[in-house]
């Protein structure tokens, strides 16, 4: 038995290894090339839209919030589509991942976040408009789209196999992106709100099976009810979420506005001079720049393409019209939310260990030591909210790629098992997971990015329509 124990260890070990190698690759240097360079190779050939129709994005996404317009059958409104995007890309990434990326990357960090999220909004608005674009119609009646089907549509037969890995990839990752780790951040997070009040003295094992399967419920109830009942929900919660963690974020930083100007010197300095912001501690820009660049990626997922599979189910004939939709997202969720993390951090959170890992711990750090323990019940109910959001859009993105590669009679049964995996998330260790799933993601980026790339010339047609609506007072 011991012996036994001993070879899983020693085998867990090896792929733990091997996991990092890769990862290392793959969010490495090449990757980081290749989304900063499609990013800027897209944003000349559409001569910056991002900048160009700012004001037009915004006032053709934030400024139609309340509009109420009902969708036709088999897809969902624009709004919904964008909540539902936004459920997905805005997560734990947007709270863990920013106290990661300053923790060993210094303030800087959050400057390098900055830059990936310029190019990512165009980055973000070429694979939401190829995905309207060369969108199909299953046999239910519903609107598919996004990367595989953009692959298959708009490249030639040869390159059907990037399509393909895609979706693999996809169903591979959703798993643990999009599943386990976000149920166990919903359970650390209650678990936390609950100890800090002294309900409980520790974590529980039986409590936490509760959890997880009363999670599992929800997720199955919600993914189960098809692209409807997914709009309805995402529209409703996506908007309460961010409203209720920018609020909180306002506070801290209204509480210690004294304190402002420093650290934006201290987020501009550290970028190209980590060593001065940190004590010496990091000393590396390099490091700033790839903790800054991979973890804003990581948060808005331009790049990754999997947004622009929630935006293809909208109920509209206007592709670039959606793909304002993608400039607002990557606004939104980095600009606005990464950037309010940020500085809840760097403002408030007491003793940064610079060079150590950090997560959710570092950010909550800093709403309690400016509001006291009581508002733990808030982040708690805020992490959740992000949590669950996320779980619910890419439950969307594994059904989609499962569909495209074997068929609509699929999707049920994946669904079922992706909501029995929220139960696996809330019981266990997810370490070795995340790593393994945080691959998986950046392999996930290879196609797509190649298919961008072989796209760019479509994608500046379509941009040129953006002018033409602009005249047609159709946006």
């Amino acid at each position: 038995m011991q012996l036994q124990k001993g070879t899983v260890t020693k085998m867990v070990e090896k792929i733990a290894s091997i996991n990092q190698v890769i990862n290392g690759f793959i969010w490495g240097v090449p990757a980081m090339i290749c989304i900063i360079g499609v990013g800027l190779l897209l944003s000349v050939r559409t001569k910056f839209i991002q900048i160009r129709k700012f004001g037009v994005a915004m006032k053709n996404t934030i400024g139609k919030i309340f509009d109420k317009t009902q969708a036709k059958d088999g897809s969902i409104s624009p709004f919904q589509a964008v909540c539902t995007a936004l459920a997905g890309t805005v997560g734990t990434g947007n709270i863990a991942g920013v106290a990661g990326a300053i923790a060993l990357g210094g303030p800087g960090a959050i400057f390098w976040m900055w830059c990936s999220a310029f190019l990512g909004m165009c980055t973000k608005f070429s694979e939401v408009t190829l995905a309207i674009h060369f969108r199909e119609k299953n046999a239910s009646g519903e609107y598919v789209g996004g990367p595989m089907y953009y692959i298959k549509n708009g490249l030639s037969r040869k390159w059907y196999f990037l399509a393909v890995l895609y979706a693999v990839f996809g169903v591979l990752t959703v798993f643990g992106t999009g599943n386990a780790t976000q149920v166990n951040t919903i359970v650390a997070s209650i678990n936390s709100a609950l100890m800090s009040f002294h309900v409980i003295d520790g974590t529980n094992d039986k409590a936490n099976l509760i959890f997880g399967i009363f999670i599992a419920a929800l997720v199955a109830m919600v993914l189960l009810g098809g692209i409807k009942r997914i709009g309805q929900v995402t529209e409703k919660l996506v908007p309460f979420m961010a409203v209720l963690y920018v609020i909180l974020a306002f506070g801290v930083i209204i509480i210690n506005i004294n304190r402002v100007p420093t650290v934006l010197a201290e987020i501009f300095s550290g970028a190209f001079s980590p060593r001065a912001a940190t004590g010496g501690v990091i000393g590396s820009m390099f490091l700033s720049m790839k903790k800054g660049v991979s973890r804003g990626i990581f948060s808005n997922e331009a790049g990754l393409g999997t947004g622009s599979i929630a935006h293809a189910c909208a109920d509209t004939d206007n592709a670039v019209h959606q793909g304002m939709f993608g400039i607002f997202e990557v606004f939104m969720d980095t600009i606005v939310i990464c950037t309010l993390t940020g500085l809840v951090i760097l403002l408030a959170a007491p003793g940064i260990t610079y060079g150590q890992a950090a997560g959710a711990e570092l950010t909550i750090s800093g709403f309690t030591a400016t509001y006291g323990s009581w508002v733990s019940i808030f982040t708690a109910i805020a992490m959740c909210c992000f949590a669950f959001s996320t779980i619910i859009g890419w439950g969307l993105y594994g059904s989609r790629c499962i569909e495209f590669l074997g068929g609509e009679k699929l999707v049920r049964p994946f669904l079922v098992i992706y909501s029995f995996v929220s139960i696996v998330g809330a019981t266990i260790n997810l370490g070795l997971l995340w790593d393994i799933a945080d691959t998986f993601n950046g392999f996930m980026a290879i196609p797509n990015l190649l298919a961008l790339l072989m796209l760019s010339g479509q994608v500046k047609k379509l941009a040129v329509e953006v002018d033409q609506a602009q005249k047609d007072g159709t946006i």
